[in-house]
């Protein structure tokens, strides 16, 4: 079963280009099966414009982005896991969607089972003076 997350990121996508916006990605380059121009990174990310006319062989599935685009006016073939993908958004405005961690196609660890809290202690009886 496909990711709902591969699902936002082709809506808003779509969005985008239908309103004459221009599609960026924020990927986590450090992710497997990112491919990207080496040095072209900051801190681990890179923001890659996604326009129609700003790539060619643009391909998108459940798993993987694909396209050619031009770094310094040399080609260069980008491959993106979609679970790579931390943000997508229009440049003009702004808006769109980011994940906290990626569009994570794998199911998250369950969480550790937390100890049932330990009972209070019993009251033992006391005395008081009362005067």
């Amino acid at each position: 079963m496909a990711a709902l997350n591969s699902y936002l990121v082709r809506a808003v996508y779509d969005w985008a280009v239908e309103s004459g916006l221009t599609p960026h990605i924020v990927v986590d380059v450090s992710r497997p099966g990112v491919v990207v121009p080496p040095g072209r990174a900051e801190g681990g990310r890179i923001v890659l414009n996604i326009d129609p006319a700003a790539v060619r062989g643009f391909s998108y599935d459940h798993e993987l982005m694909a396209f050619s685009a031009r770094f310094g006016g040399v080609a260069f073939n980008i491959t993106v896991p979609v679970a790579a993908i931390l943000a997508i958004y229009a440049r003009e405005n702004g808006k769109g969607l980011s994940f906290e961690s990626g569009p994570d196609n794998e199911p998250s660890p369950p969480a550790e089972p937390t100890p049932p809290p330990e009972p209070p202690a019993p009251r033992t009886p006391t005395l008081r003076r009362v005067k």
